[in-house]
């Protein structure tokens, strides 16, 4: 199911857990209690937003205006602070996305589990109706025929 996004929200994803759970659509269980457990976490909220941000093309564009800044006039020979300070983040940017793909597997796996038991439910309640709907012909062929239906496996090829 798709959900109508404003004007003003097009280029941010959904990924945040307020605007998610916000949202007028429809969302997988799994996905609902994710974004409540983020939401109530301050941290998480905060990790969750500057993935959002480091994801994005404002990101790169601010980060081309800032070193365009920085070595056109700030620093004669900005190489080597600029050097410092583009390591610094990536190191800060790469623990971001180890957040982020930690967040993705543990979602992936509470999803994967979620549809398990439901198509095991599914499964046993398939199995149950197809065991009701086996005694109910046997009984329409004893009163009807007069005898039982010739196979008593209802699964048994024909």
């Amino acid at each position: 199911m798709t959900s109508k996004r404003s004007a003003t929200d097009w280029h941010t994803p959904q990924l945040i857990p307020r605007r998610l759970l916000r949202g007028n659509s429809v969302h997988h269980p799994i996905v609902l209690a994710e974004a409540k457990r983020r939401s109530g976490n301050l941290q998480l909220r905060l990790a969750d937003r500057i993935t959002t941000f480091a994801g994005s093309m404002q990101f790169v564009w601010l980060h081309v205006a800032l070193f365009a800044v920085w070595m056109l006039l700030v620093e004669r020979s900005p190489w080597p602070t600029l050097t410092l300070a583009v390591s610094l983040e990536a190191i800060f940017l790469s623990t971001f996305v180890m957040i982020g793909q930690n967040r993705q597997s543990a979602f992936q796996q509470a999803k994967a589990d979620h549809d398990f038991h439901a198509q095991e439910l599914e499964l046993l309640t398939n199995t149950e109706l197809t065991r009701q709907i086996h005694v109910l012909t046997e009984e329409l062929h004893k009163r009807f025929i007069g005898e039982p239906a010739t196979r008593s496996d209802p699964g048994a090829p024909t």
